[in-house]
């Protein structure tokens, strides 16, 4: 891969002027084709490694910022899936239905670590935050599973005793899994956002349609965004 004068720049972050006078005095290996200058993206690695000096190409700043990128709330629920009417009396039983009912696990195996890892999470302290709402999740992340960042939302068919600090039977759930530790504290975060706020826990109790729901969480996600 040969880069451009302004992409060499951008991958070692130094002002052009920096460069072109290094290319002056020679210190750089460079390929003139008339009043172009490109650079071997295998011989600038070596050369600024042997100059100690940070490097990182296009392709790995785009993956870079990609992984920097905060996990979206709305697209984590659009992989997770909204699910109505799920049967269930005890929290065992409706952890097991929201779990079979998770459409983008295709591993059994994923399956079963994660729904044991869910009861277990709610024997050692429940996961019912208040106002009808629950949010099961793993205690750690699933490292080791190939289960991609995602919310399930699961309207129960009738309200189940969760032991949440309200006392209040649970009607909703929200399973959250992720692979690790950076991805869960985001999406818990913007999804405490939205259910802090009383509006949205109206809209909720409403039990809105899957593409209601997914609207009210991008115009919530905007205002943590910037309002992009």
């Amino acid at each position: 891969m040969e880069l451009e004068i302004n992409e060499f720049c951008s991958c070692l972050e130094l002002p052009l002027s920096t460069v072109e006078r290094w290319i002056r005095q020679g210190r750089i290996p460079v390929k003139k084709i008339g009043d172009r200058c490109l650079f071997s993206d295998t011989a600038l690695r070596k050369w600024a490694q042997e100059h100690n000096l940070p490097y990182c190409p296009p392709d790995e700043q785009t993956a870079k910022k990609q992984a920097e990128k905060p996990e979206s709330l709305s697209e984590a629920v659009g992989r997770g899936g909204i699910y109505y009417d799920l049967p269930g009396k005890t929290v065992e039983e409706v952890l097991g239905e929201a779990v079979s009912a998770m459409k983008d696990i295709e591993s059994e195996s994923d399956r079963q670590t994660l729904y044991e890892t869910l009861v277990a999470r709610e024997q050692m302290m429940s996961t019912g935050i208040g106002n009808g709402v629950a949010i099961p999740h793993p205690r750690t992340p699933l490292t080791q599973s190939s289960i991609a960042p995602q919310i399930a939302v699961c309207f129960l068919a009738k309200p189940v005793d969760f032991n949440a600090v309200d006392k209040k039977p649970v009607y909703v759930l929200f399973v959250l899994v992720a692979s690790n530790s950076k991805q869960h504290l985001q999406l818990l975060s913007r999804l405490s956002y939205c259910l802090r706020d009383t509006t949205f826990l109206n809209f909720l109790s409403r039990i809105p349609p899957p593409e209601t729901l997914i609207k009210k969480i991008i115009e919530f996600e905007s205002h943590l965004n910037g309002g992009e």
